[in-house]
């Protein structure tokens, strides 16, 4: 080994100031150790590293904290003989494990390169989620990279959420969650009161490991399978939502008092005079934002006012902190996870009519051709004159004179010009390209026992629309404010296609004949033309569903790249602080600029945006298990009915279809398709018959009998019984005009190139 002088070698530590500043007594950084561990050029015992680094006896227990973070962050780890090695020598991999419900898995790679396959003996060493650091150790069938777990850095399983069963006198919990596929063992006498087939929830004692399974005990017991609620319950602790407030946050706030205080006043604007309205489904309880619009030269005035929630939590304290952990609020089918206390979300901070609120005002000139021009930010008292909702204010628009208008008859002209201010902007909205895809939302109708009656569409109308539009502004306007004073925020920003998806959407358009404009980089607005060209066609939804898939999620990110499918440049979430942490990160933000400051989070910025996307995923995840274990509930009383219904998703084992009048899915496996073997195409979204050529393609028409509903996979089972006649005409007659379609598709393609060429409130 080399030797180096170690009379003075911590003083050679180049982040020894920065280590200073942050510890009373600095040990040597984690970069340095990582320079002594490369300049030795092996691995090194804990012996001869503390005696490079000349640690003292009682600095020990401390550097070896330090060691094992390093180990947990994947930058060192041990060989067999305990000594200490640097993980970038030994060509090992750092990711996540991700399970899948047959038993074997997959490791994420942390540096973004392709995913690893898992043998099912290698998961039986982990559960899904934990982090490992691997070796690849071959390719498999597949010709995927094969790894080989060589250590468990974190383990993302302490409580698992499952249903108990007993076989020949042993206790085991099968886990919700279906990417566990490891049955977990009931430690002996640690089953507590729960019988066979009940809900629990299980603390793991032991986690798995290459000799044994994970062995763990009853802690809760959550009831039986059909209980009502039990679906929520279980979703809950599945996506580890935190549902509970702890009691500091509770406590703060109750200590907060119930009403606008004299001292509130500080600073503010009083808009009480304004006559602003609340305009939200009938089931809301929360409301975050209240509208008020009036013409004024050359355009209208509109005033857009938000629950000040920045005011009564603050980073840092309780609320904030339990903030951030949920994200936002959870929406389940008849209750809500809020991510605030009921104290604030349905009281203090919700915009109830006929009380004194605080709220954040944007106050916007926008032209009579529906662009925004000067806007304002500032803090404010106002006062609700209603609370109205959707089908309200569609039915006062559609009817001025009708007997509800009259009611309403000081509020009406308010409502007239919000009305007509939206036709603006829904005009600019047109001329900028924004996507507007035509989506059927449903909602579940509930029996008193809490289980399905019927599912139904939700029709939105102008006042949803109206609103929307009113949010998009003040969203807007937020975002441009802090992008010219040059403050840091989240932006909630959505790229456009990848270029492989780009491709595979090019492919599929150019069979109907048709192509999407924009060449290699097309906007927002080549989408909307081409949305323009297939409505009314009788294959529009097969076509919106492609494209729709080939774009991109959005999420929260410091970095400003715009809005593709609303055609902004710049975006941002103001306007439901109640319900979304970013939109409380926004106001934070505005105040800070309003008075010269900058606002710093708790946290860094890029680490709020990587967290509140994940919270936004989770909590749909967790809604939409809910709807699935509901939805097979309420197909069990069907079994045996036959139904109409639409091709929504092909995949390489089948088909899944959505019926039309009951808004349910289910799958229709690949080998109920016939006699025949059928080869699954990505690319034009198809399943075709290799002797037949018979193909079920995204969007069919197809009739379906319901022949197995498995509560506990939430997994509903069709069979076929045929194409609908009419998909049958459609495709016959698309396939006759293919070849022409294809032509005409070339020729524009090649001239182009010759020219150069579950409340959702934006």
């Amino acid at each position: 080994m080399k030797k180096r002088n170690k009379n003075n070698i911590r003083m050679q530590d180049p982040f020894l100031e920065r280590e200073r500043e942050k510890y009373e007594n600095p040990l040597p950084s984690r970069e340095f150790i990582m320079q002594i561990l490369t300049e030795q050029g092996a691995p090194v015992t804990d012996e001869e590293l503390l005696g490079m680094l000349r640690i003292e006896e009682h600095e020990e227990d401390a550097f070896s904290r330090r060691l094992h973070a390093m180990e947990r962050d994947g930058q060192i780890m041990r060989n067999r003989k305990g000594s200490i090695c640097m993980v970038d020598k030994l060509d090992l991999i750092k990711g996540k494990v991700q399970g899948h419900p047959d038993g074997f898995g997959f490791l994420i790679p942390e540096d973004g390169r392709p995913d690893m396959f898992l043998s099912e003996k290698e998961m039986h060493k982990v559960l899904h989620g934990d982090v490992v650091m691997v070796r690849q150790s071959g390719v498999d069938r597949r010709g995927r990279p094969e790894a080989k777990i060589v250590e468990v850095l974190e383990r993302a399983n302490n409580r698992v959420v499952g249903r108990m069963y007993e076989e020949h006198g042993i206790n085991f919990v099968v886990a919700e969650n279906r990417r566990i596929s490891q049955d977990i063992l009931v430690a002996p006498g640690e089953s507590g009161a729960a019988k066979t087939g009940q809900v629990v929830v299980l603390e793991i004692l032991q986690q798995p490991d290459k000799h044994a399974q994970p062995i763990g005990r009853i802690v809760e017991v959550l009831g039986n399978y059909a209980d009502p609620g039990m679906e929520i319950e279980i979703a809950l602790r599945k996506h580890d939502l935190p549902y509970e407030f702890p009691r500091d946050a509770e406590k703060q706030a109750i200590s907060i008092a119930p009403v606008v205080s004299a001292e509130d006043w500080a600073g503010r604007e009083d808009i009480r005079n304004l006559p602003l309205v609340t305009i939200d489904g009938e089931a809301a309880r929360d409301f975050d934002d209240a509208v008020y619009c009036t013409p004024e030269k050359g355009g209208y005035r509109l005033v857009v006012a938000i629950a000040d929630v920045s005011h009564y939590v603050k980073t840092g304290d309780p609320l904030d902190r339990e903030a951030i952990q949920r994200g936002n609020s959870v929406y389940f089918p008849r209750r809500v996870i809020p991510m605030l206390p009921e104290e604030l979300s349905n009281g203090l901070c919700s915009l109830n009519p006929k009380v004194d609120r605080l709220c954040m005002v944007c106050d916007m000139h926008i032209s009579s051709s529906g662009n925004i021009g000067k806007y304002r930010f500032y803090p404010s008292v106002m006062h609700s004159q209603a609370r109205l909702t959707y089908t309200q204010v569609a039915a006062m628009l559609a009817e001025p004179d009708g007997k509800l208008s009259k009611s309403n008859a000081v509020i009406v002209p308010y409502l007239l010009n919000l009305h007509a201010l939206f036709l603006k902007l829904l005009h600019a909205r047109a001329k900028r390209g924004a996507i507007d895809f035509e989506t059927v939302e449903t909602q579940m109708i509930f029996t008193g026992q809490g289980k399905i009656e019927r599912i139904v569409p939700v029709v939105r109308n102008d006042a949803h629309r109206l609103i929307e539009e009113c949010m998009l502004a003040a969203n807007v306007c937020a975002a441009d404010y802090l992008h010219e004073h040059g403050h840091t925020v989240l932006y909630r920003i959505h790229e456009g296609p990848t270029p492989e998806k780009l491709e595979a959407l090019r492919e599929f358009m150019k069979e109907f004949g048709l192509q999407l404009g924009g060449g290699d980089d097309p906007q927002a607005s080549d989408y909307s033309k081409l949305l323009k060209r297939i409505r009314g066609r009788p294959d529009a939804g097969l076509l919106q569903m492609v494209m729709l898939r080939s774009l991109r999620q959005a999420r929260y990110e410091p970095e400003n790249v715009g809005h593709f499918g609303l055609g902004y440049e710049a975006y941002t979430h103001f306007t439901s602080p109640i319900r979304r942490y970013p939109d409380l990160l926004v106001h934070r933000a505005i105040k800070a600029v309003l008075h010269g400051r900058k606002y710093k989070p708790a946290q860094k910025w890029g680490e709020l945006g990587v967290h509140c996307s994940m919270t936004e995923r989770r909590a749909d995840d967790a809604t939409r298990d809910v709807e699935a274990w509901l939805k097979c509930f309420y197909m069990r009383d069907h079994l045996g009915s036959d139904f109409i219904g639409s091709v929504s998703s092909v995949t390489s084992f089948g088909m899944f279809v959505s019926l039309d009048d009951l808004y349910v899915e289910g799958l229709v496996h690949i080998s109920e398709l016939g006699k025949d073997y059928f080869h699954f195409d990505a690319t034009r979204h198809q399943l075709l018959g290799e002797r037949t050529g018979q193909r079920y393609r995204l969007g069919d028409r197809v009739r379906v009998r319901v022949v197995k509903v498995d509560m506990e996979s939430t997994k509903i089972d069709f069979v076929l019984h045929g194409i609908v006649e009419e998909a049958r005409q459609v495709h016959s007659s698309r396939e006759g005009k293919r070849s022409a379609g294809n032509r005409k598709a070339d020729t524009a393609e090649t001239s182009a190139k010759k020219s150069g060429g579950k409340k959702r409130r934006g």
